[in-house]
C-alpha cells in the first residue's frame, strides 16, 4: 500500500494493536497512542514505529496528545478513534463528565476537533470503534448525556457508542465537502482485555476460558474492518458517513440515523468542552 500516516488510538492491546501490526507490515507509517507506558512502549519496541500516551480521563492529556501529533506529523492519513472502555459505577472524572460519555466519545471528539486544519489538509479519513453495544444496550437520552439517571455500565457504554455513530454521521455532515472521510464500525466480540476494568456481567462473558472461546473472535479478526476502512479508497470501497458491520453498512438503532439529534450531540460536546463552534 502506499505509505501513509495511521494514528490508532487503544493501539496498546486489542484490535488496535492487531491492527497496528497488520497495518505496519502492508507499509503504513503507524503511530500508536495508548494509555498504558509499558504495553505502548512494548509494541512501538516491537514494531520499531512511534508512539504517544494518553489517558483518556485526563483531557489535558487529549490536548497534550493532540498538540504533540501536530507538531510531530506533517500530515495524518487517517485517525482510528478506537480507544474505549466500558466502566464499572459511575464515577465523574477530574475535568467532571461521567467517566464512560468521556473515554468513549467526548475524548475523542476533543482529539478530532484539535486535529482538524491538519486532517482536512490531508484529506483523511476518521474512523470511529463503535459498537453493536448501540443497539442492545442503549437507553439514549440527549439530555442525560452524564448518565445521572438510571446509570447502569451496560446503558453507559450502549450510549456512549450510539454517540459514536451519532459523531460520525454528524462529521460526515459538516467536513465531507472540505475532504473528511468519516465512518463507524463493529469490530465484533473480541477476545482481548476489554471489560477487565468493570464489575459488569461483561467482564465474566470475555474473561472466563469457556465462555470467552465460545463467543468470541481473535483481535485479528475483530481489526479486520478497521483495517479494511483504514487502507481503502473512500467513495468507492466504502461509502462515507456510514456505520459498518461485517464490512456492510447496517442500521443501527434509529436514533444512530437521526440528523438532528447527531446536531443536537454534537452542539452539546461543543458546549461541555468550550469549542466555539
Amino acid at each position: 500500500m502506499e505509505s501513509r500516516t495511521i494514528v490508532i488510538t487503544g493501539a496498546s492491546d486489542g484490535i488496535g494493536a492487531a491492527a497496528a501490526r497488520i497495518l505496519k507490515a502492508d507499509g503504513a507509517e503507524v503511530v500508536l497512542v495508548g494509555r498504558s507506558p509499558d504495553k505502548t512502549g512494548r509494541l512501538a519496541q516491537e514494531l520499531d514505529v512511534p508512539f504517544h500516551l494518553a489517558d483518556y480521563t485526563d483531557l489535558d492529556q487529549v490536548r497534550r496528545l493532540a498538540a504533540d501529533l501536530d507538531a510531530t506529523y506533517s500530515r495524518i492519513d487517517v485517525l482510528a478513534n478506537n480507544a474505549g472502555a466500558i466502566m464499572g459505577e459511575r464515577t465523574v472524572t477530574t475535568d467532571g463528565f461521567e467517566k464512560t460519555f468521556q473515554v468513549n466519545h467526548l475524548a475523542g471528539f476533543l482529539l478530532t476537533h484539535l486535529l482538524m486544519p491538519k486532517l482536512v489538509a490531508s484529506n483523511a479519513a476518521v474512523i470511529q470503534t463503535a459498537s453493536r453495544a448501540a443497539k442492545v444496550f442503549s437507553a439514549f437520552d440527549i439530555n442525560d448525556l452524564q448518565n445521572e439517571k438510571n446509570y447502569a455500565p451496560q446503558s453507559a457504554y450502549g450510549n456512549a457508542k450510539l454517540a459514536n455513530i451519532l459523531f460520525t454521521r454528524e462529521l460526515h455532515r459538516r467536513f465531507v465537502d472540505q475532504g473528511i472521510s468519516a465512518a463507524a464500525f463493529h469490530p465484533g466480540v473480541v477476545a482481548s482485555n476489554f471489560a477487565s476494568d468493570t464489575t459488569h456481567f461483561m467482564r465474566f462473558a470475555y474473561h472466563t476460558p469457556v465462555l470467552k472461546n465460545l463467543f468470541t473472535i481473535s483481535s485479528d479478526k475483530g481489526a479486520a474492518p478497521l483495517v479494511w476502512l483504514a487502507t481503502g479508497a473512500p467513495g468507492s470501497d466504502w461509502k462515507r458517513g456510514e456505520y459498518y458491520e461485517k464490512k456492510k453498512p447496517v442500521q443501527s438503532v434509529p436514533q444512530a440515523h437521526d440528523d438532528a439529534l447527531a446536531y443536537r450531540l454534537w452542539e452539546a460536546s461543543e458546549s461541555m468542552l468550550h469549542i466555539a463552534g
